[in-house]
């Protein structure tokens, strides 16, 4: 069996490959290391210039040896050859390197093909809509070069029409894929060991400093739409995590149960309740941030005895919850004495002036306690700050009496330190305060900078009630936002720090752009494709269903891009019509044309079977091959064509 012939590369689609490999594997440089991004580029310049030199590639020892030692250092940078980041640099070394040995077709095809995986691994590291443009024309190139392979030199404006009409006729089965594919709950574009890293946000303890750092984040912690009118912004608190364990330096949340809580608290809701839907990022932590307190909370979740809804897993992709919230609540007027007592319990011997001072109160009714420790932050010197000095061992003290700078977990901190210290049963909890509504998408959009930390006490007959130090010392905190109570000097994000209308226009609608990404490209998950077939009348969407729709819909698809291809060949290509017509009318004088056999084969059998149409038929397929295959003669050639149809001589009987 013979092989197949070696067809030579064409030293003008060089150019194309080395773009391929450019586009694919250049948005890597980023994850890379230094020494390969570089060997990289040099690979990809070296090529260009044997290229453009004509000049021989290199030796496939040196290749050989070139690959070995870049798999050896590979080996070494990442101390394994298996995992994601190993993975994706060995394909970003065999797209440079696979160039240096291109001189056939099959050789281009190879980095053709490369540069289609390649894509797919941009999105281990980001799923955002600039990768997916830059997807989309990597995929145009990619697609051009192939045109340009097989086809030949071509104008690139001719090469990128007909990229982009293939792309187009592509465009319905991604759609119908896109609805009807079924769909895998967990992270699609994460290995299963690294899926869950690099996740921001709130953690299980607090200590001075860590939401002062978590401020300095620009990025956006969840969406909110609510379904009818907003609640004030003082009432936006967004509990997280509540820390009842207090070690003398930072504050703990209790240990997580291995499974739900099954005792619920007793909540008295009064007043208007509010429904809304939450778009929460991905934190790896099991609290929802709902609205403080929720009423009504989503499937597989429950609220803790601590208030915080709890949801079963981790949340370590973007979910979305819906939720109804009561802002004026009593909470367990009648709590464990367990739990009262664990929100009494104090590291002992730290802090004595601190111990003091609470023990000055400790005579007096619990809410005139907390109404003392509210008008000493708000009448003494306290400043409300980023950038608090050190404390040390005895560190309520040196704060509340030597240095009066700090945060909100800070004041959160000593509140409920003295809260302790007079009997007062008291706890902290983080979260998030405020936030803003985007008027482009209609979201009200909780960034990590708004997060915060705040009191409660229980007070008998009113259960835990809500207590913010941190409004007693800088209320335009909580009325306007953590941008308007801090000096400009301040490390805040600059997405806070944006006055300009225009800026604050195009930042707006960035993000309402990047939401509607979010929840419906990769928040498309299978409750959301769920909804989505419901609404189009696929209520019963198993599997079966869904494949034979994708099935039905697919060929139909298919069949009308066919009958339109074919349609608008038949009417937009006159050569084509003119030398069928020439065919059939040598077919009625006895020699039928195959349907495999191009135009030269035929004439060459036509002047074999009827020598005195010999010439006639030379002419007419070195016509027709000139203007479908080659440059052609235009309006003239065409006419000459259809002058060899009349000039046939009559049928014989």
């Amino acid at each position: 069996m013979s092989s197949r012939p070696v067809v030579a590369l064409e030293h003008g689609a060089v150019p194309w490959l080395l773009a391929v490999a450019l586009a694919t594997a250049g948005p890597h440089a980023g994850h890379l290391p230094p020494w390969l991004s570089l060997l990289v580029v040099s690979a990809l310049l070296w090529r260009a210039w044997l290229w453009q030199q004509h000049r021989r590639l290199p030796s496939r020892w040196s290749l050989a040896l070139l690959v070995a030692g870049s798999i050896a250092g590979i080996g070494w940078q990442f101390q394994a050859l298996i995992g994601k980041e190993v993975g994706v640099a060995l394909l970003v070394v065999f797209m440079a390197l696979k160039p240096l040995e291109m001189n056939s077709r099959r050789d281009a095809m190879v980095v053709i093909m490369l540069g289609y995986f390649l894509l797919l691994t941009h999105y281990f590291y980001s799923q955002s809509i600039p990768t997916g443009l830059w997807l989309l024309a990597a995929i145009a190139l990619l697609t051009g070069t192939l045109i340009r392979l097989h086809g030949g030199q071509q104008p690139v404006a001719t090469i990128g029409r007909q990229a982009g009409r293939l792309l187009l006729q592509a465009l319905p089965f991604m759609l119908i894929l896109y609805l009807l594919f079924p769909r895998v709950a967990g992270p699609l574009w994460g290995l299963p060991q690294d899926a869950y890293g690099a996740r921001s946000g709130l953690s299980e303890q607090m200590s001075p400093g860590s939401i002062s750092s978590l401020i300095q984040s620009g990025a956006i912690a969840m969406r909110i739409r609510f379904a009818g009118e907003l609640p004030e912004k003082s009432d936006l608190y967004w509990r997280g995590p509540v820390f009842d364990h207090y070690d003398g330096l930072t504050w703990r949340a209790p240990a997580a149960p291995a499974s739900l809580p099954r005792r619920a608290p007793v909540i008295e809701a009064s007043g208007r309740s509010y429904a809304y839907t939450s778009i929460i990022e991905a934190h790896d932590q099991r609290w929802l941030l709902a609205l403080d307190v929720p009423t009504k909370l989503p499937p597989e979740s429950t609220l803790a005895p601590t208030l915080e809804a709890l949801s079963r897993e981790p949340l370590r992709v973007r979910g979305r919850f819906s939720f109804v919230s009561a802002v004026d609540f009593r909470a367990n007027i009648i709590e464990a004495p367990a739990t009262l007592q664990g929100a009494l319990a104090l590291p002992p011997q730290i802090n004595p002036r601190s111990r003091a001072l609470a023990g000055e109160w400790r005579h007096l009714p619990a809410e005139k306690i907390v109404a003392a420790a509210l008008a000493m932050f708000r009448q003494e010197r306290f400043y409300y700050t980023l950038r608090p000095p050190l404390l040390g061992a005895d560190a309520m003290d040196e704060f509340l009496f030597t240095t009066r700078r700090g945060f909100c977990e800070h004041y959160a901190s000593a509140f409920v330190f003295l809260m302790r210290a007079a009997d007062v049963p008291a706890r902290v909890v983080a979260g998030y305060q405020g936030g803003e509504v985007n008027p482009v998408d209609g979201y009200l959009t909780v960034r990590q900078s708004d997060a915060h930390a705040w009191a409660e006490v229980w007070l008998a007959g009113q259960g835990w009630l809500r207590v913010d130090p941190t409004a007693a010392v800088a209320p335009s905190r909580i009325e306007q936002g953590i941008a308007a109570a801090l000096p400009e000097d301040e490390p805040l994000p600059i997405v806070v720090r944006l006055d300009a209308d225009w800026l604050l226009q195009l930042r707006n609608r960035w993000e309402a752009a990047n939401n509607t990404w979010n929840q419906w490209v990769l928040g498309y998950n299978p409750q959301r494709q769920r909804e989505v077939l419901s609404r189009l009348g696929l209520a019963n969407s198993d599997w079966q269903n869904m494949t034979a729709s994708l099935a039905i819909l697919c060929a139909a698809v298919l069949l009308a891009i066919t009958l339109w291809t074919l349609r608008r060949r038949r009417a937009a290509d006159p050569v084509q019509r003119v030398w069928q017509e020439y065919c059939a009318q040598i077919g009625q004088r006895g020699i039928k044309r195959a349907e495999w056999e191009g135009p030269l084969d035929f004439s060459r059998r036509v002047a074999r079977e009827r020598p005195d149409l010999a010439e006639l038929t030379r002419q007419a397929a070195s016509l027709y091959a000139d203007l479908h295959y080659g440059r052609g003669g235009g309006e003239q050639a065409l006419r000459r064509l259809k002058q060899c149809v009349r000039q046939l001589p009559p049928r014989r009987r």
